[in-house]
């Protein structure tokens, strides 16, 4: 996958070029493309933004810029803006852009974009109903949860699959060594060897994560016979 990303501060970026994902780019398995789009300015002092007409506080980015930028790739793919107008970024979207050969994000700055700016864009997302100063934040969010899909980016093909969200629950707890710590001990279900009975532990305690912390979910979630018998437990053993 190539993302090229069109920003006014690219050094903002440099987290993505660490970690799993730093690996992804050095092994070839994603390509990032940053552009300032500020040196697609004509003036001499490298305006971007103007005052909106019409009055108003704050500076609006110009659509010129922006417009030059996109024109100036060889590809675009779809072309992504951040903006609270969109739908709300999840994981079924990241699951969806992954398999993109190529993503194009517009970021945006101070006030907000010439309302033009939109008409370049294949899709709006937002990743939540509050402000932040720019759309860099936004973006890389959203870049690490899609690239992160990308067959070989994760050393654990599993991973995933099992993550909180990929089916609509949260995930289940997990634990570790030491077996005893300050009294607190792992789940005896978790050493018994049990593969089957550890399994139906695994998806109970995720539905019941998601049942008492994000009831929400479970609106859009379709329960199936077994599921519907866990929750009636889950709601049995929490009365208690």
């Amino acid at each position: 996958m190539k993302i090229n990303i069109l920003t006014l501060f690219p050094d903002m970026f440099t987290p993505l070029k660490t970690s799993m994902l730093g690996r992804g780019l050095e092994d070839g398995k994603w390509e990032l493309n940053l552009v300032n789009f500020r040196k697609f300015t004509t003036d001499v002092h490298h305006h971007v933004d103007d005052s909106p007409y019409g009055g108003g506080a704050g500076m609006v980015l110009q659509v010129m810029p922006i417009k030059k930028a996109l024109d100036s790739l060889p590809s675009k793919g779809k072309v992504i803006i951040t903006a609270p107008q969109g739908a709300t970024f999840n994981q079924k979207k990241a699951q969806e852009w992954s398999k993109e050969k190529e993503l194009t994000f517009i970021c945006g700055h101070y006030e907000g974009f010439d309302q033009r700016v939109y008409d370049l864009a294949d899709e709006a997302v937002s990743i939540g109903d509050y402000v932040l100063t720019g759309g860099e934040l936004p973006t890389m969010s959203m870049i690490d949860a899609t690239v992160r899909l990308i067959p070989g980016i994760l050393g654990n093909t599993v991973s995933p699959v099992e993550e909180s969200f990929s089916h609509g629950l949260l995930e289940y707890p997990q634990y570790t060594r030491p077996e005893d710590f300050e009294g607190k001990k792992v789940p005896e279900i978790l050493t018994s060897g049990n593969h089957q009975k550890i399994d139906r532990w695994r998806h109970k305690e995720a539905l019941k994560a998601t049942y008492l912390y994000r009831p929400d979910m479970l609106k859009n979630y379709n329960l199936n016979t077994e599921e519907k018998k866990m929750l009636k437990e889950i709601k049995s053993e929490e009365d208690k």
